[in-house]
């Protein structure tokens, strides 16, 4: 979110989460426009994220006081022992991965006990945002007990699956690029229509 009208349009819809994207290179970077956002003021309940790629500890938890962050997702290299330090200053961690066919989950290992949710997003050569799907059923694969948020690509069209998928670990999912007028605006009637299809 990058826009105060489009970010206060979006809320009003009610999602858990909203996503402030503090990685300079990204298309979504919010740079100077998130003091204008006026955060504070979002409806209870919807928790704050900001995401970061590849960023110091310090940076990160300075950002998370500055604005009010209510947790953050990691989609770089961080080590599980950055997400630790995280945690131990009672900040909550989504720990993203990009995921493709020969993707090993043992590599997710390390990082259990030290972040509170994994992100699995297509494999691509951006961090995040890559607008487009990996192939849902090599979750299947999951026995860890750390709870995930399932991105890459998700749109309109998968409504219908989505609205019954049963994944092990499936904790949320992340609508970004295919629901947006330009990178960071959202297109709040066709997220209207998937969250009121995706609800019970």
């Amino acid at each position: 979110m990058t826009e105060p009208a489009n970010l206060a349009a979006v809320a009003a819809l009610r999602p858990d989460f909203l996503g402030f994207i503090f990685y300079p290179h990204s298309r979504r970077y919010v740079g100077a426009q998130l003091s204008k956002l006026k955060l504070d003021q979002l409806p209870a309940g919807i928790r704050k994220v900001g995401v970061f790629v590849d960023e110091t500890t310090a940076q990160i938890r300075a950002r998370v006081a500055e604005f009010g962050l209510d947790m953050v997702q990691l989609h770089g290299h961080e080590t599980p022992a950055q997400c630790a330090e995280l945690r131990q200053a009672g900040i909550p961690v989504i720990k993203a991965f990009g995921v493709g066919a020969e993707f090993d989950f043992a590599q997710l290992n390390p990082y259990v006990g030290q972040v509170d949710y994994f992100l699995f997003d297509t494999q691509g050569r951006q961090p995040g945002g890559n607008g487009t799907a990996f192939d849902w059923g090599l979750l299947t694969r999951y026995r860890l007990p750390v709870p995930y948020f399932l991105a890459g690509g998700l749109a309109p069209e998968h409504a219908p699956v989505l609205r019954n998928l049963q994944l092990p670990g499936l904790f949320a999912l992340d609508l970004n690029s295919r629901f947006e007028t330009a990178p960071g605006l959202k297109n709040t009637d066709l997220l209207g229509r998937m969250l009121n299809t995706l609800r019970p």
